[in-house]
């Protein structure tokens, strides 16, 4: 009998290149557990990212679907999310053998829902708290349209969701998550697993920064509207230099934060200027306006930058809190960032970050743990 492991990985998305927030997680766990000697027969859907011959290096076969969009996506009683990725083929390739199959997001768990998949071969990865994810985009996209498909979704996911519980064995990005599919829905079977990221080499420079930075992608709702806030409610009498980063501002954000004395936008940053930017600040300042997942552009700033200023949204369930200065008002940021703009950031702040975010980011560690859950030993 081979000694071979093998494992069906299905991505909502083409996970390569690593270029948002969303695939990081995926793909440096695919890359961890291929190291980890594991076959990987890769499963995604593509819409606009293009077939990825880096995939390859990682995985003994790559199998890219199309999603159905618009009507034919919609499906009774399934969000749309799900319904547009119950893909007949894919079936057809998961039926061929009987190897485990990591569902990655809620988005791939039509056959697991469906039952034309057996339960035990499944394990789910939960990105987010889908149906609170929703509700939040619901809250902060400015399209009337969006609005109403944003609430739809996020009551159709919660159903979903609750439908789900203890049909499988499902794993969160953070304990808050875990803790919310247990208390809200009763799941049982639920861990979780830190996010796999790339080998971020930890900087630490004595230069104390002279500026405040907000860094991300600023087409996101989310994102857009943590920038107006602080634009308006922080930095509106704070004589410090705040500078915002990140992907297609919207030309009214970028008009905003140029009329402020000490505001500026750099639009579409390349890696190197954002990496640059990012080392180069005192203080990050990252408020979230949702409490699901987990923030990659937090992690960045915390193996990159210096101090980070969060609100407990952006950091509850992570392991991240001692990592931070935590402030939930305008008023308390103001406090904050005053006092630590001012503040070196020592060689000990920057060892005792350094040994808490590798207790929590392992790859080789987490990979085996979840070799470990997946094939049971």
């Amino acid at each position: 009998m081979s000694s071979e492991r093998h494992l069906h990985i299905i991505c909502l998305d083409v996970p390569y290149p690593v270029d948002y927030g969303g695939v990081f997680d995926l793909f440096y766990k695919i890359k961890s557990l291929s190291e980890a000697g594991i076959h990987i027969h890769l499963h995604c859907f593509e819409y606009g990212r293009g077939q990825q011959k880096e995939l390859e290096k990682y995985c003994v076969e790559v199998n890219y679907y199309s999603r159905e969009t618009g009507l034919k996506g919609f499906s009774y009683g399934v969000p749309y999310i799900v319904g547009s990725r119950a893909n007949k083929i894919l079936l057809q390739r998961l039926l061929e053998d009987d190897y485990p199959v990591l569902m990655e997001g809620m988005h791939c768990t039509y056959f697991l829902h469906s039952g034309q998949l057996p339960a035990k071969r499944c394990v789910v990865r939960l990105h987010n708290v889908e149906h609170e994810y929703y509700q939040q985009l619901a809250e902060t996209s400015r399209s009337f349209f969006k609005k109403l498909y944003f609430r739809y979704e996020s009551k159709a996911l919660k159903k979903y969701e609750a439908n789900l519980a203890n049909k499988t064995s499902f794993l969160t990005v953070t304990e808050k998550d875990r803790n919310t599919m247990i208390e809200r829905f009763g799941y049982k079977t639920v861990d979780f697993l830190p996010l796999f990221l790339p080998q971020y080499e930890s900087f630490w420079s004595p230069q104390q920064g002279n500026y405040c930075l907000y860094h991300g992608n600023l087409s996101v709702p989310e994102n857009d509207e943590a920038v107006r806030w602080l634009i308006a409610e922080v930095f509106n009498d704070l004589d410090i230099p705040f500078v915002i980063a990140g992907k297609n501002p919207l030309a009214s954000l970028e008009n905003l934060a140029h009329a402020q004395k000490h505001t500026c936008l750099v639009a579409n940053p390349t890696e190197h200027e954002m990496l640059d930017l990012i080392k180069k600040a005192q203080v990050h300042i990252l408020p979230s306006m949702n409490s699901t997942g987990i923030k990659l552009k937090l992690v960045n700033a915390l193996y990159n930058g210096k101090h980070c200023v969060v609100n407990t949204a952006g950091v509850e369930g992570t392991g991240l809190d001692d990592c931070c200065a935590i402030a939930n008002s305008a008023a308390e940021m103001k406090v904050l960032i005053r006092k630590v703009f001012h503040q070196p950031f020592t060689r000990e702040m920057f060892d005792e970050r350094a040994k808490i975010l590798g207790s929590i980011f392992n790859n080789k560690a987490n990979a085996q743990r979840l070799i470990g859950l997946i094939f049971g030993h």
